[in-house]
């Protein structure tokens, strides 16, 4: 039986929850969470999905911002400021948009993002620590996908699921999340 979902819906529940946690967290007396997008270049699709990103943020109370650097910035400039942010007490987490002009080596700037600032979950230790069912940031469509299935019920474990693609960073992480050995409240944790 086909099964009709509503991700708006989901969407919108899951919004209430962020931003519920946030105030609370901030009620407590701890500071208002940060994030650091970078963006490198001007592909204009890169823009648009920050732009989305730091309004969502904004919408559950998360402040943000957002570092432009033309498409010329080196490889070196660029793990420099990834560096600064890392070390920045203030950002609590960090992302760089992909994908990054061709003389930057994309999975070299993952690894510099220190793993506890890793929104995006692209460092290789977030990515072992998902495959072995450990607490890790997960990539945000592979979370949703993972959140639509928790929160319908869609019984997974033991069954056959077909992932269509393989990108690294979509395909593979919810093939991992399916993966779970099912002793654990959810993959990756």
């Amino acid at each position: 039986d086909a099964v009709v979902i509503s991700g708006r819906k989901l969407a919108r529940q899951i919004r209430q929850e962020a931003r519920h946690e946030v105030e609370q967290w901030v009620a407590a007396g701890n500071k208002r969470p940060h994030l650091s997008v970078v963006l490198v270049g001007e592909n204009p699709a890169s823009h648009s999905y920050v732009l989305n990103k730091t309004k969502a943020a904004a919408d559950v109370g998360i402040s943000s911002e957002t570092i432009l650097k033309p498409a010329s910035i080196t490889e070196e400039e660029l793990l420099d400021l990834i560096s600064r942010l890392n070390n920045d007490a203030n950002v609590d987490g960090l992302l760089v948009q992909l994908p990054l002009p061709e003389h930057i080596d994309e999975r070299k700037v993952c690894n510099a993002v220190t793993p506890d600032k890793d929104v995006d979950g692209f460092h290789v230790l977030n990515v072992g620590r998902m495959c072995l069912d450990q607490d890790s940031m997960l990539p945000a469509t592979p979370w949703g996908v993972w959140e639509i299935i928790k929160r319908t019920g869609i019984p997974t474990l033991g069954r056959n699921v077909v992932v269509a693609g393989r990108s690294k960073n979509v395909g593979m992480p919810i093939a991992m999340l399916l993966h779970t050995d099912g002793r654990h409240e959810r993959p990756g944790g």
